[in-house]
């Protein structure tokens, strides 16, 4: 049974859709309006199938549970043509994204890069193609038009996604704008992103389905840059079946910015801060995993009159202007959170805004049919149903078995108690003042400092690292790079994606560029935290505005600009001049051997590698010595 398909006044995409119908022979096709109405069926329909269940709505309204496949560990056996991770034992699981299945499948191999797997396009497609005949068979076919960014605003796009999962297509209800609206935009001609996914579980006649379908022997995560197409088979989890989000926004939406020339794609947050005076700046933000990018989008701040407002959490898109400037926008509509350590104390607004129409996934279920995770209360419940759905009891059951570390909400942006009035009156987006990167680094990188300029901003960018932590694999203290917070998401050649980077001071004046600064709120002195964090990053913020507006001075260090310590506001903050000190204390021997990693790193991009990083990291190195051996005088 097919729903009515003349919704579709797009000629390449009813041709693409009846491709998909005849290859994977749905018993049902159900398009998509983005009607009240069918996300309550939906949601119904889940329940029924035991997909969902349907939480407290005295305590949770509108609001849904669901567990993920727990797996098994295997073999890593079948998945490798150039791929790095071949032979490894992993945790066979649907319950996070799967880097070791995720290609980038570029015509050439160079194209992809060291840092992607790479497949030649028609062997991978020989390959999913077959996966995908009759694949949907006994299922529904779900065709979700949506719109990555605010329908219609000029530097959103537009995609296409089916599936033959419910659960998906209730989540791309909250993460996009779904339905009637986007196909208007889209008309006869317009350019879509067509994104294929299923579950690879095709049930014959009589067959009962299981709440959580997938087949975890098969998955593959695919991006083909060239043809700007996306499939994805075998798994269900949100990271890798929510196709709008990395696959689309980041992956496929790179290249899309490489080749436009003037924008770019990232995993960047984007935040508003006023001052009491009324004056508003807007930053984005760009953080490995662990370090608190969610909570400082959605900051209450310490400091007394100033506010916080999130546009976005998780992803950016970034565009040149006519005045010169990059303007943002957040192509999402939704936050798909990490549930552990989201809490009254690390994100009060992040709990408010899951209160309703929100789904979680691998969390604890409580009795009292509400939901639970490490960190939202000091302690755990006394009884609780865990993530594997087993009956739990504090005081004789282990508490790390209650919910996955990877456990996760998805909530509607709109709930938010502190989302920004321009995610909603903005559409092209909000001009940026400034970019931060940043990482978890107990030693050598002090709180704040400021890049000398554009190149060198990119430079930070480029070395982005965490260490990694007792939860990570990999030896304890080990630096973990991350370029610009991008690596396992940049679809094509990271080499080409700093050389992109580079190039925007040609496009534009300068001086209108986005100023670019580093943070890290995690160093360490005996085991200890320096920096409190949370509401008093405010202070950190403060400043990074007040150089943008060039009414503070900074300290000229070899490593850049620094906050001298009477210019950070630290009214009502507890801590004393020394440990102030501490955390913007530069350690030139330190970082003369932060150069040597750096330099070892970024070998791997060969001659690709673009000279103006190598003439800043010379510079830099330069100018390291040059004070080491004024220190010596």
């Amino acid at each position: 049974m097919v729903n009515d398909l003349s919704l579709i006044k797009n000629k390449k995409a009813l041709a693409w859709i009846k491709e998909q119908i005849a290859l994977c022979t749905p018993d049902k096709v159900h398009v998509m309006d983005g009607s009240i109405e069918e996300i309550r069926e939906l949601n119904e329909l889940l329940v029924k199938k035991g997909t969902f269940i349907r939480l407290n709505p005295e305590k949770r309204p509108n609001c849904f549970y669901t567990r993920t496949n727990p797996g098994k560990i295997q073999n890593n056996n079948n998945i490798n043509n150039n791929n790095k991770f071949e032979n490894k034992n992993i945790v066979w699981s649907d319950t996070a994204r799967v880097e070791a299945a995720t290609f980038i499948c570029s015509k050439k191999q160079e194209d992809a890069g060291p840092t992607n797997n790479w497949m030649e396009p028609t062997q991978m497609k020989k390959k999913l193609h077959a996966l995908m005949k009759g694949c949907m068979k006994g299922r529904t076919m779900y065709v979700i038009p949506f719109s990555m960014g605010p329908t219609g605003g000029k530097i959103s796009r537009i995609g296409i996604e089916i599936t033959d999962s419910g659960f998906v297509a209730a989540n791309m209800r909250i993460m996009t704008r779904v339905g009637t609206e986007v196909l208007k935009v889209l008309g006869t001609d317009g350019e879509f992103v067509p994104a294929f996914h299923s579950v690879i579980s095709p049930l014959e006649p009589g067959q009962k389905d299981i709440p959580w379908p997938c087949d975890l022997k098969n998955r593959y995560i695919v991006q083909f840059p060239e043809t700007r197409e996306i499939i994805s088979v075998g798994s269900g989890y949100g990271g890798n079946s929510l196709l709008g989000k990395k696959c689309f926004a980041l992956r496929i939406a790179t290249v899309l910015s490489r080749d436009e020339g003037r924008s770019l794609a990232e995993h960047m947050l984007v935040l508003g801060i006023t001052s009491p005076e009324g004056k508003k700046h807007y930053i984005t933000a760009a953080f490995p995993s662990a370090c608190g990018k969610t909570n400082l989008a959605m900051m209450n701040c310490s400091l007394p009159g100033w506010k916080v407002t999130v546009v976005g959490d998780d992803i950016a898109w970034m565009k040149l202007n006519k005045d010169g400037r990059l303007y943002a926008i957040n192509p999402e509509s939704g936050f798909f959170g990490v549930a552990p350590g989201t809490s009254e104390e690390s994100n009060p607004n992040a709990l408010r805004t899951c209160e309703k129409d929100a789904i979680f996934t691998n969390v604890a279920l409580t009795t009292d049919g509400d939901v639970w995770w490490k960190g939202l209360t000091d302690q755990p419940p006394a009884n609780a149903i865990t993530w594997k759905g087993k009956k739990w009891t504090r005081g004789i059951d282990d508490p790390k078995e209650l919910c996955h570390p990877n456990s996760r909400f998805t909530a509607d942006i709109s709930n938010c108690p502190v989302v920004d009035p321009a995610y909603h009156n903005a559409p092209d987006g909000v001009p940026v003042d400034a970019i931060i990167f940043g990482g978890r680094r107990e030693s050598v990188v002090p709180l704040v400092f400021q890049s000398r300029d554009w190149n060198h901003g990119v430079l930070l960018g480029s070395s982005v690292a965490s260490e990694r932590t007792a939860a990570a694999e990999g030896k304890m203290g080990e630096l973990r790079f991350d370029p610009f917070a991008m690596l396992p998401f940049c679809g094509y050649n990271m080499a080409d994606y700093f050389a992109h980077w580079l190039s925007f001071p040609t496009k534009t004046d300068p001086a209108k560029l986005p100023k670019i600064f580093h943070v890290n709120w995690f160093r360490k002195e005996n085991g200890k935290f320096l920096w409190p964090g949370y509401g008093d990053n405010s202070r950190v913020l403060k400043w990074i505005c007040e150089r943008c507006d060039g009414v503070v001075g900074a300290v000229e260090t070899p490593i850049g600009y620094l906050p001298a310590a009477q210019d950070l506001d630290l009214s009502g903050l507890d801590i004393d001049l020394e440990t102030i000190k501490k955390l913007l204390y530069v350690d030139c021997k330190a970082y003369l051997a932060e150069v040597e990693k750096i330099r070892k790193y970024h070998s791997m991009f060969g001659n690709k590698y673009p000279k103006a990083l190598t003439v800043e990291l010379d510079n830099l190195e330069k100018r390291l010595k040059q004070q080491i051996n004024k220190s010596k005088l």
